[in-house]
């Protein structure tokens, strides 16, 4: 990964910046107004003043207001994991979920939501599936740290990443094998991915974790491009490299750990918003990368969200899917517009 790239555009980064946040705000008012109710703006302004149609009042702030917040957060989350991860491990294809931390929540969701009726549960209630994905998450992210701060190639911290995911997915399966055809039709759903659902206490869990541990990878931008130009450089100007390890592992681990478990893994964002901010800024700086990878994380994951959510009406699409098949496309155009690697 090459400290400073060509540019894709002569625009200067103010104006970038400012065209991704007006882009951003333009989606985030779409996905609130657009869907199987059409609702004004002047709905929205009412709605938020609590004023206005009750019914307006409770899809607007009840549903469709905290999935949007959800969905910017959760974009801005897995685009800065992915940055953080590709960076860390120098690898251009690491993602969020290169080590682990999805199937691990998979895993915990699969005991639960698979094995749930065989210990007495008529139903599953959606707080402990997020609970159980939560906890099923942050055990990799432990496991990880500790693994972090012992080994000293991160080559094999990625190996063995891989294998506790390949471990997870093997105990997942299993329970796959066994369980009700009803019941791996639902858990099914949930590994697609999905916004949907979300709720405020969620959405400001989501919000919050996501914002301070955005802040914090931003406070690492110093160590960050030091260890771009690799780790004996970045010893020399007196950074840490096994502290800065195990931080960057929980910080990434951790936001993919908040998504997954409120949303379900969701393709795609972490790996390409953060080459399609080095792209479009042509720059490795990542004290103008990783705000850059907030705003195209978040632009993508609500438009694609609403995408999932009008193209196929009433039936929702799954969002990775959709990101995946918009996504893909624009990734591999601008790579070739390039003409230079990574």
């Amino acid at each position: 990964m090459r400290a400073h790239d060509n540019k894709i555009n002569t625009l200067p980064l103010p104006f970038l910046f400012a065209l991704f946040g007006l882009l951003l705000l333009v989606f985030v008012i779409l996905n609130i107004t657009l869907g199987s109710v059409q609702i004004s703006l002047s709905e929205i302004w009412k709605s938020l003043l609590h004023k206005g149609d009750p019914v307006f009042q409770t899809v607007v702030m009840e549903i469709r207001f905290p999935r949007a917040v959800a969905a910017v957060f959760g974009g801005a989350a897995l685009a800065v994991s992915g940055l953080l991860l590709q960076i860390f491990f120098r690898n251009p294809i690491a993602d969020p979920y290169v080590l682990g931390v999805s199937s691990g929540a998979t895993l915990l969701v699969a005991i639960v939501s698979l094995s749930g009726f065989a210990m007495g549960m008529r139903s599953v209630s959606p707080y402990l599936l997020s609970a159980a994905a939560l906890i099923g998450a942050l055990g990799v992210v432990a496991l990880i740290v500790i693994l972090a701060g012992k080994l000293k190639n991160v080559v094999t911290l990625l190996v063995v990443g891989m294998m506790i995911g390949f471990m997870c997915s093997a105990g997942t399966s299993f329970l796959i094998a066994f369980a009700e055809k009803e019941q791996v039709h639902s858990f099914t759903l949930w590994t697609l991915g999905s916004f949907s659902g979300f709720c405020w206490d969620e959405a400001a869990v989501l919000a919050i974790g996501g914002a301070v541990l955005l802040i914090a990878s931003y406070l690492l931008c110093k160590p960050l491009n030091a260890l771009l130009l690799g780790e004996d450089y970045a010893q020399s100007m007196g950074v840490d490299i096994r502290t800065l390890r195990v931080v960057i592992v929980v910080i990434s681990s951790v936001l993919t750990a908040l998504v997954t478990a409120f949303a379900g893994p969701v393709a795609f964002i972490g790996l390409a918003a953060p080459h399609l901010a080095r792209l479009t800024l042509g720059s490795s700086d990542n004290k103008v990368l990783i705000p850059a990878a907030i705003l195209i994380g978040a632009l993508i994951t609500t438009l694609c969200d609403l995408a999932a959510r009008l193209v196929f009406a009433p039936v929702e699409l799954p969002i990775s899917a959709v990101t995946s098949l918009f996504g893909g496309p624009i990734v591999i155009f601008l790579l070739l517009k390039r003409k230079t690697s990574l």
